[in-house]
């Protein structure tokens, strides 16, 4: 695989995101709604609350934020390859030696670094405005590291899904609508940790990080062995 291939393909997809409006709008949606909601409850966080209160609502707060990855992504992804062929670029693309799984890969890392970069603001946004009692909650070394481990997990399940929809569309508002609806799985068990429906333990994090392992490998060889050329070229 060419990494050099990889990022040119994650180019390509940054691009057609600043020129199509309505990928950004519909993109823009789901983080604008998380990360509000995120920021102003972690901003009203009284630091004066004993340190494990403290800790619970931040970690439940931030668990919360783990949303924009299970469903950012699958809208983008939705987009990647019925958005390539309404602007009929697919075909010049797919005739490149660029190979399916360095085509699949660009596209999902062009998600992922926008899910990221979403963590980054809210990160910054609580370095710079929240109490300093508030903020070393949330950089807390376990919490970090799970929400690093899950994000890129959430995230290529609503990728996996957003780009087998689109392979399979025709037109960009129903491969969106059909991908966000695949997304709920995740959606629903982050809902449901956030809210303590589902206890957060080690044993419950492990355990659902290996179910996610499990589901995007087999997710990433069905979407690469039903992604045929030349069905996408002709259409059929």
């Amino acid at each position: 695989m060419s990494m050099a291939r990889v990022r040119a393909i994650a180019r390509k997809e940054f691009r057609d995101y600043r020129r199509n409006r309505f990928v950004v709008f519909t993109m823009a949606i789901a983080p604008v709604v998380f990360v509000t909601w995120a920021l102003i409850s972690i901003l009203a966080i009284a630091a004066a609350e004993p340190s494990s209160a403290l800790d619970t609502s931040v970690g439940l707060t931030m668990l919360f934020m783990l949303l924009v990855p299970a469903t950012v992504p699958a809208t983008i992804s939705a987009y990647s390859v019925v958005g390539e062929r309404e602007q009929g670029t697919l075909e010049p693309v797919l005739t490149t030696p660029v190979t399916n799984g360095e085509f699949l890969v660009g596209k999902a890392l062009a998600a992922l670094v926008i899910s990221y970069a979403i963590f980054g603001l809210v990160l910054a946004c609580v370095a710079l405005f929240a109490h300093p009692a508030v903020s070393s909650a949330v950089f807390r070394a376990p919490l970090l590291l799970a929400l690093a481990l899950f994000t890129p997990l959430i995230a290529g399940w609503s990728i996996l899904v957003g780009i087998a929809v689109s392979a399979r569309s025709r037109d960009v508002r129903v491969a969106q609508q059909i991908a966000t609806l695949a997304s709920f799985p995740p959606v629903a068990v982050t809902a449901l940790m956030s809210f303590g429906v589902i206890p957060q333990s080690l044993a419950v994090a492990l355990g659902l990080a290996a179910g996610l392992v499990l589901v995007d490998s087999l997710g990433w060889r069905a979407v690469s062995a039903m992604f045929d050329r030349e069905r996408l070229v002709t259409r059929s």
